[in-house]
Order: C-alpha cells, then structure tokens, then sequence
C-alpha cells in the first residue's frame, strides 16, 4: 500500500462514517443538543469538514468548496466565510441548521476532491512544508494525519450523539 492509498483509505473512512450518522436523520434532530453547551450531530459534522475543505485547500492552493461551490450560500451561516467553527462556542454551535442532503452534499464534495489530491501524491510530496507558523514548521503530511485526526474524533462525536439521540 502506498502513502496516496493510505490517505485515501482515511478519508474514505470518514466519508462512510459522516453517511452513517446523517443519513435518515432529520434537520431537528440534526441540531439537538444533549444540553445547551453540547455539540449537534449537524455543527460537528459541518465543522469536521470545513476543517478539511480549509486545510486542504490551503496545502494545494485552491479555493475551498466553501467558496468555490456556494456551500456558503446554501447553508447561510452568518459567519466570516474563513470561519471554520474553530473555537465556537453555544451560540454559535446553535445557528448552524442543515438537512442531511446539504450536509452528506458538502462533506462528499470536499472528501472528493481530498481523494483527487492525495491520489496523485507521491512520499517525497509529503514532506514539503506547509506551514511555518508553527515549531517544527508542519509538513504536508503531518497536516493530512492532523485532518484526518480531528475529522475522525469529530465523526465519532457525530455518531455517539446519534446513539443517544436515538434512544431518547
């Protein structure tokens, strides 16, 4: 198995467990909270990919989806377009509303392009620097395993909520 099929393999496990946990569900029990500080299964999932459209735009120096594909506009958050739900807190965890469609639809868009990049993505690629602001400097694939970290609790994040929203 090379590095690319690695990564892919990673995302695509994200993909199967964003499915799992949104679909069927709807945009009422998409936003419930266990309590009023908690995450919703629709804030968790927006963010985990806004996470990545983010960074892995930045790593190929193309637009992010968000932009790019009006996925800004069809969820029509009232945040900064290079607001990626990094240090929300309740109240902004609480206007971010999504049916399953727009949320599986933007995920799978930004997964999708994630697999066309790391695809063609050869090891020596991986450690190019991509970004300086940090010490050590954050290589390129140090930044892919750190998406696919925080994608990963996010999902699972997602998928518990599932759980205990469905035995309510």
């Amino acid at each position: 198995m090379t590095s690319a099929e690695l990564l892919a393999d990673a995302f695509e496990r994200i993909r199967e467990v964003v499915h799992q946990t949104v679909e069927g569900l709807t945009a009422e029990v998409l936003a419930s909270r266990p309590d009023a500080e908690a995450n919703s299964i629709a804030w968790l999932v927006w963010h985990l990919t806004r996470v990545q459209d983010d960074h892995v735009a930045d790593i190929t120096g193309e637009e992010q989806l968000w932009t790019a594909l009006d996925w800004s506009q069809r969820f029509g958050l009232p945040f900064e377009l290079s607001d990626t739900g990094y240090g929300h807190g309740s109240r902004e965890v609480a206007v971010v509303l999504a049916d399953a469609a727009t949320l599986i639809g933007y995920h799978d868009a930004v997964c999708d392009s994630t697999l066309r990049f790391v695809g063609h993505l050869r090891d020596p690629a991986l450690d190019r620097i991509v970004d300086e602001d940090w010490d050590p400097p954050v290589t390129m694939g140090v930044r892919l395993v750190s998406v696919i970290s925080d994608d990963l609790q996010h999902a699972g994040q997602a998928s518990y909520l599932r759980g205990l929203l469905e035995r309510r």
